[in-house]
């Protein structure tokens, strides 16, 4: 269950109850999750009750008590658990690691699809200016992806056809961005906000890590350098449990139940990981290493699995919202992620391919397909080689 389907669960159990006379409130139009902070548990929680408490007129961990029974024993969710104040903090059912991975390769470039926007048609109307032709040129590919049926016209006009209208008037460029070339000067007038005005400088142009542009692109040609790599090693990708199967590894959270972590550690196994010999003075410093980096593995695994999980939800609410921004700092969310995991694909040393080096590759690979996916909405290349 990703979070995106946990939110929904969430809030069908406020709905259930709504219906049900149990809590006289206004529906939410969604519920966030995210993962518990220092001290909570679970792989996920709620302040969802909370936030319901005071229009309801209950306390509000009797709201997340009522929303605790009837979300217990719903498919994909283990257990249920109320903390503190209120806070809904559930556990989610391990029946199935390599859904998610499985889910974005079997769809590929259309990863986030939805009939969210289904039989819409909208008209989006621009001025003649450069921004907003490359906004709005986004924007239609966007909500085309979530059911809408969407043509651009510049200027206003007295009648329309459309059902929605949408006046895009983003911040001008502040001179010509042609000059960056054509993926640089997209991404340079759609990553700001509208309201934003856009930096037209070479920064869009370095080959390094403070540009956003280049984490994505290179993020995208790492996937497809680490599925080159593994056909050389004599293995392909496998959906599955991307966690290591070593004794060490029996604690270590699965994807979507490790704890939230503010970073993703590129950790890379070194000699410390490998057993030492009988006797080697190193041998408790190289089991509490070897623990570590699995822990590492496993929370750089976690990161990388939100951030595609999320992205159905972020491309949703970018073509809602009439925002290619959101997709463009979702891309770079899911970059960062993948650039902290892609050193636990590979085998280590003389470490042999195991399923879970299989699992992590497909893991991967769904983010490689989510970015090249995501580029193309926005109008940019996605290389295969950078």
């Amino acid at each position: 269950m990703t979070p995106v389907e946990l939110s929904r669960a969430v809030l069908r159990a406020v709905r259930r109850a709504v219906d049900d006379g149990e809590l006289s409130v206004a529906v939410p139009a969604r519920v966030v999750v995210e993962r518990p902070r220092p001290g909570g548990c679970g792989d996920y929680s709620t302040n969802v009750a909370l936030q319901l408490a005071g229009p309801a007129g209950r306390p509000p961990r009797h709201v997340a008590e009522l929303l605790s029974r009837r979300l217990s024993g719903s498919p994909g969710i283990a257990d249920v658990e109320v903390t503190g104040p209120g806070f809904l903090n559930l556990t989610l059912a391990d029946d199935d690691p390599g859904a998610l991975a499985r889910e974005i390769l079997a769809r590929g470039g259309g990863c986030g699809a939805s009939d969210v926007l289904a039989g819409q048609r909208i008209e989006i109307r621009i001025p003649y200016e450069v921004r907003a032709e490359v906004v709005a040129d986004s924007l239609r590919r966007i909500l085309a992806t979530q059911g809408a049926l969407a043509h651009v016209v510049h200027g206003e006009t007295a009648e329309s056809s459309a059902a929605n209208v949408v006046n895009l008037r983003p911040v001008p460029a502040p001179c010509d961005p042609a000059v960056l070339g054509r993926d640089a000067s997209r991404w340079a007038l759609l990553l700001p906000a509208a309201h934003d005005r856009p930096r037209i400088d070479d920064e869009h142009l370095a080959q390094r890590e403070s540009n956003p542009l280049f984490r994505v692109r290179y993020a995208h040609a790492r996937t497809r350098a680490l599925t080159r790599n593994a056909a050389a090693l004599g293995f392909t990708s496998a959906p599955g449990d991307v966690r290591d199967q070593a004794p060490a590894a029996r604690d270590t959270p699965s994807t979507t139940g490790a704890p939230c972590t503010t970073s993703a550690p590129n950790t890379t196994p070194t000699l410390a990981d490998a057993p030492s010999a009988p006797g080697d003075v190193r041998d408790h410093d190289t089991a509490t290493s070897s623990g570590d980096a699995t822990r590492a593995r496993a929370d750089a695994a976690a990161l990388l699995h939100t951030a595609l999980s999320t992205h159905p939800q972020a491309l949703t609410l970018a073509a809602t919202h009439h925002a290619p921004d959101r997709l463009a700092r979702q891309l770079v969310v899911v970059a960062d992620a993948l650039l902290g995991f892609q050193h636990t694909v590979l085998p280590q040393g003389e470490e042999k391919p195991s399923a879970a080096h299989r699992a992590r590759l497909a893991l991967a690979e769904a983010a490689g397909a989510v970015l090249a996916g995501g580029l193309s909405l926005l109008g940019i290349d996605a290389p295969e080689h950078l």
